[in-house]
């Protein structure tokens, strides 16, 4: 039997540079679900290093593992929906203390794989994957090995990121590829919105050459057909036309009991 749907909005500050992204978690939360859980007020958006960030956010990233975590000890299907993908630093900690065996989907334009030693940008959020996975340590306690997490739809990596993804051990792979590398096992799907194309869809952190609408919709069909989905989460949707959140919710749905 299907699980009941839960989805809570994460409004607090991450690491934000933009007003429109914590919006856009509680206009796509609600727009799922009239009666989502609000999280947290918004936060002042800021461009802030990823030390600051970390420091300033903590809160609010232990908050989002922490909801993570009530969802599924609830006996719920989790969506959570957030600004940035730094959250991803605590609810993979949740995740996998109920699902240990857990693969992680990782759908983003980016992947999140840098440290200290080789962020461009100092951007919490472009650094928080490589946390998860303990490449770095950010304070939280390492929750998934790079060898269970599968990218798709990653076309922008610095330097530095391509070499620790070839060392660690995460794959990067075509979207035609990844259901059957998840086959029969148990996936958490994180989609930062940007894998979509920005002709499709605007974003903060535009990357030319993203999946269309459709090619999404199929590839999050066939995950769910082939796998045993246990939860998602939703980042880096600016705060929308109403187009968009029809757009975007229609996506979300695919994957949802």
């Amino acid at each position: 039997m299907d699980r009941p749907l839960s989805v809570t909005a994460l409004r607090c500050r991450t690491s934000d540079r933009t007003p429109g992204g914590s919006r856009g978690a509680e206009a796509l939360a609600l727009a799922l679900d009239p009666e989502a859980r609000l999280v947290g007020s918004f936060g002042e958006p800021r461009i802030a290093n990823w030390d600051a960030d970390l420091r300033d956010s903590h809160g609010c990233l232990l908050e989002a593992g922490g909801q993570v975590d009530d969802m599924l000890t609830a006996g719920h299907f989790p969506v959570l929906t957030s600004s940035d993908c730094s959250i991803c630093m605590t609810t993979f900690q949740a995740v996998t203390r109920h699902e240990p065996d857990v693969r992680v989907l990782w759908l983003d334009a980016h992947g999140d794989y840098n440290t200290p030693d080789t962020t461009p940008s100092g951007f919490l959020g472009g650094m928080c994957l490589a946390a998860s996975c303990g490449v770095w340590d950010a304070g939280f306690e390492p929750s998934i090995e790079p060898a269970r997490v599968l990218m798709c739809g990653v076309r922008d990596l610095d330097a530095g990121e391509r070499v620790l993804m070839d060392t660690t051990g995460a794959k990067n792979v075509r979207p035609s590829e990844v259901a059957n590398r998840l086959r029969g096992h148990k996936v958490y799907v994180h989609l930062d919105l940007d894998v979509l194309d920005p002709d499709v869809l605007p974003s903060q952190f535009a990357v030319p050459g993203g999946m269309s609408d459709t090619g999404l919709r199929t590839l999050l069909t066939e995950v769910s057909r082939d796998c045993e989905v246990v939860g998602l989460e939703v980042t880096a949707f600016e705060y929308p036309e109403p187009a968009n959140v029809e757009l975007v919710e229609s996506i979300v749905r695919t994957i949802l009991p």
